[in-house]
């Protein structure tokens, strides 16, 4: 085999003359967003662009098509665990189109969420998927008024186009589960007003209980943030009194966690003197010392369902489009 040829030095088209192909023929077999085909014409080229030291440009190539094959996510923090999954599952979705995923953070605050996002479109993304649409938001309305390409993941303002789970679904799921146990003494912990997941949460477990027959009162129905601070917090208020419930749904893994926490705190037995459901299903809530009944989220399917809206679908005949959760039993919850 001859010496390399320099990198730099190495074009498309002198593949294409080695290897006695068309230079679009080159092209299609060697852009990796393109299935791989297995053919003799195929398995030539890509022997040949081995043996030249080939690197196709993506920056040039995408330049030709006026995009940049960068996409654009903000997230309100990368050190909640639902937010890294998130983003992960984004990153290998948007890997797996020829795409290059960068993430920024923002907290909870429209004008750092504003910032972040026009830091994005400076760097010229050829779209934004923002996992942090607020109900009182005004962002997406700026970006569909500036036709900015936008998707919302995991949460929605109904107007946007959306991928997220079916949170009522989810809510309803989590009760109803609490439910067929024979539990009628049953509290609920959901996110902060400003989240469409934490209403619909909300939404799906009022209506598991009213199918039961069930009211509770407003003092058993807590809307906090989504942190494990949080949890343990509302696992207090509604621990540590003669008349506790003895089941408890939280919205979120960490909300769980936290009240899984203020329950061993105050001497209980999560899974024997009250059972707690949490939701998403991340890694960590298979692993603790007593395994967390959760409702899973499909990540990934939710990811590809985004960049398919946001790169292909630029103008989805359905703009929300929702993923069935399902609900994983685990020691935390038992019999009433």
């Amino acid at each position: 085999m001859g010496a390399r040829i320099d990198r730099q030095a190495v074009t498309l088209r002198d593949v294409a003359e080695a290897a006695g192909v068309s230079v679009s023929t080159a092209s299609r077999v060697l852009d990796d967003r393109n299935s791989r085909s297995r053919s003799a014409t195929a398995e030539r080229v890509r022997g040949v662009a081995d043996e030249l030291g080939y690197r196709r440009n993506a920056v040039a190539a995408n330049l030709r098509r006026g995009a940049t094959g960068t996409i654009g996510v903000l997230v309100p923090r990368l050190t909640d665990a639902v937010m890294a999954q998130m983003f992960e599952a984004i990153e290998r979705a948007a890997r797996q189109r020829g795409h290059f995923a960068v993430v920024a953070t923002c907290g909870d605050e429209p004008d750092e969420e504003r910032r972040a996002t026009e830091t994005l479109l400076d760097r010229n993304v050829d779209g934004v998927l923002l996992a942090t649409a607020r109900i009182d938001d005004a962002l997406p309305a700026s970006l569909r008024e500036r036709e900015v390409r936008h998707v919302l993941v995991l949460r929605t303002d109904g107007v946007s186009p959306s991928s997220l789970g079916d949170d009522e679904t989810g809510g309803y799921l989590a009760v109803r589960h609490l439910v067929d146990l024979g539990h009628q003494e049953i509290a609920v912990v959901t996110g902060p007003w400003f989240t469409s997941s934490g209403q619909d949460r909300r939404t799906g477990a009022e209506r598991a209980l009213a199918e039961a027959g069930l009211t509770i009162g407003a003092e058993r129905i807590l809307s906090v943030g989504y942190g494990i601070d949080d949890g343990i917090r509302s696992g207090h208020a509604l621990l540590d009194r003669t008349d506790r419930p003895t089941a408890i749904f939280a919205a979120n893994d960490n909300l769980a966690i936290g009240v899984l926490s203020a329950a061993h705190s105050l001497g209980l037995e999560p899974g024997r003197d009250v059972s707690i459901v949490g939701y998403n299903d991340i890694p960590l809530a298979a692993r603790l010392p007593v395994p967390l009944t959760s409702v899973h989220t499909p990540f990934e399917q939710i990811a590809t369902t985004a960049l398919e809206m946001l790169l292909v679908d630029t103008s989805p005949s359905t703009p929300l489009r929702r993923a069935l959760p399902t609900l994983i039993p685990r020691a935390s919850t038992t019999r009433a």
